[in-house]
């Protein structure tokens, strides 16, 4: 495994603090990355110089009290903000099972490293001294471990979005959590209860972004039910169906895998793109179909993503490519270019993804004809863009100062026979030609 390095803004504040005769490492986040040989962006340190301390001997770089009552200050030096924490150990936690209610500074780095979360996060670094790690967290890594530092249930019920921040990174590293973690993060799941939406929302973002965390989110589908209730009764909700060969939840998971993280909606669409099926199933001949499910579906990801606290753009692309999923996109130039009407080339291009990916997700034997579509789809999407041709207003030969001249009344009346032309042109009854256009509009302006 590859040894830290200080960044220069990092080795700096090193260099004062130690001159001073005060302790300081990296710790925590970089000193992980950086053994595993992954790139390293943020370069915190502790040290067990107090907040007062750290300030005066870091005078002349500008230093902004960021959590000082905790005992953290950043440091900007170099380009960088580097995070600086002294010693601590935290007192008894808040009811909402977040924050401590209190710190003491402690001079002990293994006391510090004693109150952290995980081992793997629980190691310092100093290059005089190299590697400290007093709870095995460089073993854990070297073996794809997720382990809490001392007993998980307090480890967890201590600040309890460390259950979804822990299966964030097993997702991400594809590290497994040792059983006793992995007991108390189903056991204590309820606990995220007390946690805000937007940190929910931000935790699961970032564990959707992992390259495959189908493991972490099958093996806790009950931590994924609590946070997003209305996924549960997708759990084990067998489909019934030539066409599935995994229950509702299963097959979501498995078709946001089969798409890349980026762009992020994507995958949150997939997550709940079959969210209304259970509601919305009725049975005949020992079959199973969801009429209407997508409707429902999208209900239940705007409620979900409201309460979550999503952004707004997020909210509604997600809710419409959740709404648009099922809907068939003919690959023929001129359904392609309705299309790009509808929805513009961005959320076109994200709701092929997500097509492509519920359509990989589906019994092996029946995705052959549907994923042809979906790829020939977006072929023609690409020579349409390529050749630039008319999709929307804006690419609309004329314009409403044309028609003006036309005489045309200014008002709704002139844009509803912008949009009949495009309309035309879409179909390909009109080519896109200015004379074309202006005699199409003056026949349509002396229609009674």
């Amino acid at each position: 495994m590859n040894a830290p390095a200080l960044s220069p803004g990092a080795a700096a504040v090193m260099r004062r603090l130690n001159g001073a005769d005060y302790q300081a490492y990296l710790v925590g986040g970089c000193v992980r990355d950086a053994l595993l040989g992954r790139p390293v962006h943020d370069h915190d340190l502790c040290t067990d110089a107090t907040p007062e301390q750290m300030l005066a001997c870091l005078t002349g770089l500008r230093v902004i009290p960021t959590g000082i009552a905790h005992g953290t200050l950043t440091v900007l030096c170099d380009g960088e903000a580097i995070e600086v924490t002294t010693f601590r150990c935290d007192g008894a936690y808040a009811p909402d099972h977040r924050h401590p209610q209190q710190v003491r500074f402690v001079p002990s780095l293994e006391e510090d490293l004693r109150r952290r979360d995980f081992t793997v996060n629980a190691m310092a670094w100093h290059p005089d001294t190299g590697l400290i790690d007093p709870f095995g967290g460089r073993q854990d890594l070297q073996a794809g471990v997720l382990r809490c530092v001392g007993d998980p249930a307090q480890r967890l019920r201590e600040d309890a979005l460390r259950i979804l921040r822990g299966l964030r990174f097993a997702a991400r590293y594809q590290w497994s959590p040792e059983p006793q973690t992995a007991a108390a993060m189903h056991q204590l799941r309820g606990l995220l209860s007390h946690i805000s939406g937007e940190r929910i929302f931000s935790e699961l973002k970032g564990w959707l972004a992992a390259p495959d965390p189908s493991q972490t989110l099958l093996t806790f589908a009950d931590v994924v039910s609590t946070i997003l209730p209305e996924l549960a009764p997708a759990v084990g909700f067998d489909q019934k169906s030539r066409y599935h060969c995994y229950d509702v939840y299963t097959h979501s998971v498995y078709a946001l895998c089969r798409v890349p993280p980026e762009p992020e909606p994507v995958r949150l669409a997939l997550l709940l793109h079959d969210s209304g099926k259970p509601s919305c199933c009725t049975e005949q001949d020992g079959v199973r179909h969801f009429y209407g499910h997508a409707a429902e579906s999208e209900r239940l990801a705007r409620q979900a993503l409201t309460r979550l606290k999503a952004d707004r753009r997020t909210l509604d692309t997600v809710a419409l490519l959740v709404r648009r999923h099922d809907d068939p996109i003919e690959p023929t130039p001129a359904a392609v270019c309705r299309w790009l009407n509808r929805l513009g080339e961005d959320t076109l291009r994200k709701l092929l993804l997500v097509k492509m990916g519920d359509t990989l997700a589906h019994a092996p034997a029946t995705t052959v004809p549907r994923r042809r579509a979906v790829e020939q789809a977006g072929r023609v999407l690409d020579q349409v863009i390529a050749a630039r041709d008319c999709f929307s207003l804006k690419d609309l030969a004329v314009g409403g100062q044309d028609l003006l001249a036309l005489g045309f009344a200014p008002g709704p009346a002139l844009g509803s026979v912008l949009q009949t032309l495009l309309a035309q042109v879409v179909d390909g009854a009109l080519p896109n030609e200015r004379t074309a256009l202006l005699a199409a509009a003056e026949q349509l302006r002396t229609e009674p």
